[in-house]
């Protein structure tokens, strides 16, 4: 990495959108681990903040399985808040904090919900997640739940190819919800037609924080161009991850070698299609990610070299690794009610 380029990286807020963390017993994060993102990793890495997710994976859709996807996600959200020191890792739930964290040179940690099972038919739930500081609610995962339709349905849990027809009525409550709390709507890992259902009645543009083009890689969990175009339309934004599958296609048994190039390839592709303003950054670290060059926190400054060396500069690199996720957390902030 040249001088130049290493300047660029540690000058830039870089914001990583969404990295798990293993629980029940979650490592600590002030030591260095087996985990791909801990605090040592950020600071070598110059990975300036992470969204960490409280995931719940999709189980029965009763009430006994509701309500233990509601405990989950509450204590995930409570540990990822307590990781934070309120000095050298603020935790932050705004754009304001966030940035006032990144002058006063400390590591910020937000937090997110992934699967709006954890939900369950409670919609006071997007208000409790809120004030524990949660900036995004991710609506499904894979298979369906009772907010919309999975990009991955799953036959073991008895799921058809499709079942609300993209939202549900509820998911729609869902989705004016969040908006009326000040949280994005996540359509990773949404179906396609309720991906842009969620488009079309969100109050505030949508993200799609951990996807990637199926114009160069046609995996179910990417988005086509036509989904691109719909972000641009509502002001949304696609952040692209570092999952090997998909971003690179691989015959079956063999190794995927997709590294921080084929990252950058599908940066070019949206940022041709839809412009700058409506693409980012994101790893699914601890949650599949990791390619050739950016592996870990500490390699962050790799996937910075190869977007500088395909022609993006200070301005490009800032709004890629957070300014426009930061615009989308202003936005989703002011009309909040």
């Amino acid at each position: 990495m040249s001088e130049e380029a290493a300047a660029i990286h540690a000058a830039t807020l870089c914001l990583d959108t969404h990295v798990d963390i293993r629980w029940p017993e979650p490592p600590d994060p002030l030591a260095e681990g087996t985990m791909r993102v801990d605090f040592p990793k950020m600071a070598r890495g110059g990975l300036n903040a992470v969204v960490f997710i409280a995931y719940v994976p999709q189980g029965k859709r009763d009430a006994a399985g509701h309500a233990a996807a509601a405990e989950r996600a509450e204590a995930m959200l409570r540990h990822i808040r307590d990781r934070a020191d309120g000095a050298a890792r603020r935790f932050c739930a705004t754009a304001a904090e966030l940035e006032a964290c990144f002058a006063a040179g400390a590591q910020a940690v937000l937090s997110a919900v992934e699967n709006g099972y954890a939900m369950g038919h409670d919609l006071g739930a997007i208000r409790r997640w809120k004030a524990l500081g949660a900036c995004y609610l991710t609506l499904t995962h894979d298979g369906h739940n009772d907010l919309a339709d999975s990009a991955r349905p799953r036959q073991p849990l008895g799921d058809a190819p499709e079942e609300h027809g993209g939202l549900s009525p509820l998911g729609r409550e869902a989705v004016s919800a969040l908006n009326a709390a000040g949280m994005l709507v996540d359509v990773s890992h949404v179906s396609k037609r309720g991906m842009m259902q969620a488009a079309e009645l969100s109050a505030t543009p949508i993200v799609a924080t951990h996807t990637a083009c199926r114009a160069l890689c046609d995996h179910p969990r990417g988005i086509d161009d036509e989904q691109l175009d719909m972000l641009r339309r509502v002001g949304g934004l696609a952040q692209i991850t570092a999952v090997p599958a998909f971003l690179q296609r691989v015959p079956e048994g063999v190794k995927n070698p997709a590294g921080v190039e084929a990252m950058a390839d599908h940066v070019d592709h949206a940022v041709t299609r839809i412009g700058i303003e409506h693409v980012g950054l994101s790893s699914d670290f601890d949650g599949g990610g990791g390619v050739e060059g950016w592996q870990n926190a500490a390699e962050s400054p790799g996937l910075s070299a190869a977007l500088l060396r395909r022609g993006y500069g200070r301005r490009e690199l800032g709004l890629l690794w957070s300014g426009n996720f930061l615009r989308l957390l202003r936005q989703a902030e002011a009309v909040a009610r």
